[in-house]
């Protein structure tokens, strides 16, 4: 039987309340607060924070504070990634962004998701759930290599980002993006 952790990983429908993903959510606030702290003088601090809670991190990455995360452990960023101020990971799913991608200010990963289907929705919230909160579930993202992404787009679930794209600012990425497409928008469509 796959625990809750491994569910959510997996994109299946999973118990958020689930003691484990709870203590690994804490672990993700403590890691908040000590990088969130940290400035630019302290990129060996930095390191060594990235190192020890996401999932990969490439080398010469640049991740600006704050950042904001879920659980940190399925976020992969390849070499050279500068990511600016104040983004969001919502990390249930792995988050992968390639080498030498540009990720403007505020832009957000959501990689957590919600049953479009209402009787799943109300479903959910009737089982016998300990946390009292419902079924969640998530797809991953992948973001390509040498992609650029504009301050304060918001990347959905199950997207994938080719190479060389080059994503608007402000622009809500709700298809996939070919590689060296270009796109903006909301929706966001090819320019």
């Amino acid at each position: 039987m796959p625990t809750e952790k491994e569910k959510m990983i997996s994109g299946a429908f999973y118990d958020p309340g689930d003691d484990e993903l709870a203590r690994d959510r804490i672990a993700a606030q403590l890691f908040m607060s000590k990088y969130n702290q940290t400035t630019l003088q302290d990129i060996a601090i930095r390191r060594d924070l990235l190192e020890a809670h996401l999932g990969g991190v490439g080398e010469r990455g640049t991740i600006r504070t704050p950042i904001f995360i879920d659980y940190g452990y399925n976020i992969f960023v390849g070499d050279r990634v500068f990511m600016n101020y104040g983004c969001v990971l919502l990390d249930v799913c792995p988050i992968t962004i390639g080498s030498d991608s540009q990720i403007g200010p505020g832009v957000q990963f959501y990689a957590a998701d919600h049953p479009r289907d209402t009787g799943d929705r109300e479903t959910s919230l009737e089982t016998a759930n300990p946390s009292g909160i419902g079924r969640h579930l998530g797809r991953p993202i992948t973001i390509g290599r040498n992609v650029w992404i504009g301050g304060h787009a918001v990347i959905m679930p199950g997207i994938t980002i080719g190479d060389h794209a080059i994503v608007g600012a402000g622009s809500i990425v709700t298809r996939n993006v070919p590689p060296r497409g270009r796109v903006a928008g909301n929706p966001a469509r090819p320019i």
